[in-house]
């Protein structure tokens, strides 16, 4: 009479099938082939031989221990997935686990929090599910109940996913690959480095060259001007290189160039290299302002518990007042002390009373007329060093508003119409192609937008710097221009001259041949270039340049 507890062939088969489908399973995009289902895990005999050999008062334990190694690693690979998707970079859950809430938020907003309650509660259930079917198969596995003489194999088996875990230094190349295996190790190792460099990093924020700067020597040459950093999101390189938006972008910017001359300004380009790409903005924005290189949210937390000084906050005791404008600010905002800001218009305080475009709260036009209306307008006051963060150029990069009249804006309310017309992002992110046409348009508006706010305020020029915080997503860059962003310096040509040592090309156009800068070199090299030396070169070459002034009184309230 058979064994009942011996399990059917056809069972048996499927419990391997399942573990051989989730050993297999690619932790990269560019991996997700046809070929990845003919090749054998390595790991699967050693599984196998641990499930089927161990002794009965070790079933359990092992059953347990395969499955929540299986599960775990199906999750990691998973958000390996979506990270080389989003940042074209794997997960690492040393830096990483912090962006969890901001991705979920990300997801309600693009697709409303309903939709976005059912994809998670879909997602729990599948991790349900596939625990429940990893049990069930290490079962079936297990129910085989070898002798125990077989765990013995359980050593060439991992001996043989060992040599693959050796690479080309290993003394041989066994058949197969240990993908699962290899990842782990992978992980660990990656999350050790990690540790490791955030306690290197710790020790660089520490060490500032303007740690005891004095007021006097902060950008002298820029006394009594405006200064405005204005960050597009998603602009990068691509939008100069790629055939699908170059000659949209190149004649957005054209037009934008004509318009400032006309208003008298200048304007020099080139490029930064960013530290991030398709997303975690922060990590470029402080990048700029630290003069380190954050390229982790891990990096990004320890900096905001450094003495580094930034360079609002270095502005702020020469006498400018400060502000971030941050429209994509919903929540409360803990590391904003850090930076330095006298003043934070937050998506709240912005004034906006119309719809939101999906996840963008506001157009990119209001933003920048209520930054006017609340800060630049006010007379007297002191000049206004501000860091804006520009957000319709973000995804899902729908819909998209029309240039409004600047007079017409009021409460932001004009835009409602524009708000819900055309095809929600569920539709249009259906198709790629439409994502990336929607994306030429996105940067087409922003640039068209900060054209005509800078001709705006010509009167009194600032020195605006706008530039890209990062490529977009990997499917929409396509592969052009790497980690590169643009950058545009408009302001008074006496001031934007100075930027012609940097090796930027006159214009709103950067000549591709011009050497890209780190990111993080940018606020020293602009303290140095506007420091004292500066303003004594410029006090000496004559009355026609600008020298440094009276500090203006400070307004009663903003």
């Amino acid at each position: 009479m058979p064994d009942a507890t011996r399990p059917r062939w056809p069972s048996l088969l499927a419990a391997l099938l399942l573990i051989h489908l989730l050993l297999i399973l690619p932790s990269h995009p560019g991996a997700m082939t046809p070929a990845a289902l003919v090749r054998f895990p390595l790991e699967l005999p050693a599984l196998a031989i641990l499930l089927a050999a161990s002794p009965r008062r070790w079933r359990i334990a092992s059953r347990g221990l395969v499955t929540g190694f299986l599960l775990a690693m199906t999750l990691v690979k998973l958000l390996d997935l979506a990270a080389e998707t989003a940042f074209l970079r794997p997960f690492n859950p040393v830096l990483d686990l912090a962006l969890l809430p901001a991705g979920l938020r990300m997801l309600a907003g693009a697709i409303g929090p309903l939709a976005a309650f059912a994809a998670i509660l879909a997602a729990l259930a599948t991790l349900a599910l596939l625990a429940a079917a990893l049990w069930w198969a290490t079962g079936r596995i297990a129910a085989l109940a070898l002798p125990a003489p077989w765990l013995a194999a359980l050593v060439p088996a991992m001996a043989i996913v060992a040599l693959d875990l050796g690479g080309p230094s290993a003394p041989a190349d066994p058949p197969g690959s240990a993908p699962t295996a290899r990842l782990a190790f992978e992980h660990v190792r990656d999350i050790g480095r990690a540790r490791r460099d955030l306690a290197a990093f710790r020790i660089e924020a520490a060490q500032d060259p303007y740690a005891t700067a004095l007021p006097s020597a902060i950008l002298p040459s820029l006394d009594g001007t405006d200064v405005f950093v204005t960050f597009i999101e998603s602009y990068g390189r691509t939008a100069l290189e790629n055939p699908l938006y170059s000659p949209s972008v190149t004649a957005a910017l054209a037009t934008a160039e004509g318009r400032i001359a006309a208003a008298g300004l200048a304007a020099r380009s080139g490029w930064l290299t960013s530290t991030t790409r398709g997303g975690q903005s922060w990590l470029a924005h402080s990048t700029l302002l630290t003069g380190l290189r954050i390229a982790s949210d891990g990096r990004y937390r320890a900096l905001v518990a450094s003495p580094r000084r930034t360079l609002l906050g270095l502005a702020r005791e020469a006498g400018w007042h400060t502000a971030a404008v941050v429209p994509a600010i919903t929540l409360t905002w803990r590391e904003s002390g850090y930076f330095g800001y006298d003043t934070i218009l937050a998506a709240a305080d912005l004034g906006y009373r119309g719809k939101p475009f999906n996840w963008v709260t506001m157009p990119d036009q209001f933003t920048l007329a209520a930054f006017e209306r609340r800060l630049l307008d006010p007379q007297p006051r002191n000049p206004v060093f501000a860091e804006i963060a520009l957000i319709s150029s973000h995804a899902p990069w729908t819909p998209i508003p029309p240039v409004l009249p600047w007079e017409s804006l009021g409460d932001g309310k004009v835009f409602d119409p524009f708000a819900t017309a055309g095809d929600p992002p569920e539709l249009v992110w259906r198709d790629p192609d439409r994502v990336r046409e929607q994306f030429r348009r996105a940067l087409v508006y922003s640039l068209t937008v900060i054209g005509e706010f800078a001709a705006r305020r010509a009167a009194t020029p600032p020195l605006m710097i706008a530039l890209g915080d990062h490529q977009p997503t990997g499917f929409v860059a396509q592969g052009h221009g790497g980690d590169d962003v643009p950058v545009h310096v408009i302001g008074p040509p006496d001031l934007v001259a100075r930027f012609a040592d940097w090796g930027w090309t006159p214009g709103l156009v950067p000549a591709p041949a011009t050497p890209a800068m780190p990111m993080e070199d940018f606020r020293d090299r602009l303290l140095a270039t506007f420091g004292p030396q500066a303003a004594t070169q410029a006090a000496a070459a004559g009355p026609e340049i600008r020298t440094r002034a009276e500090p203006l009184p400070a307004p009663a309230q903003y």
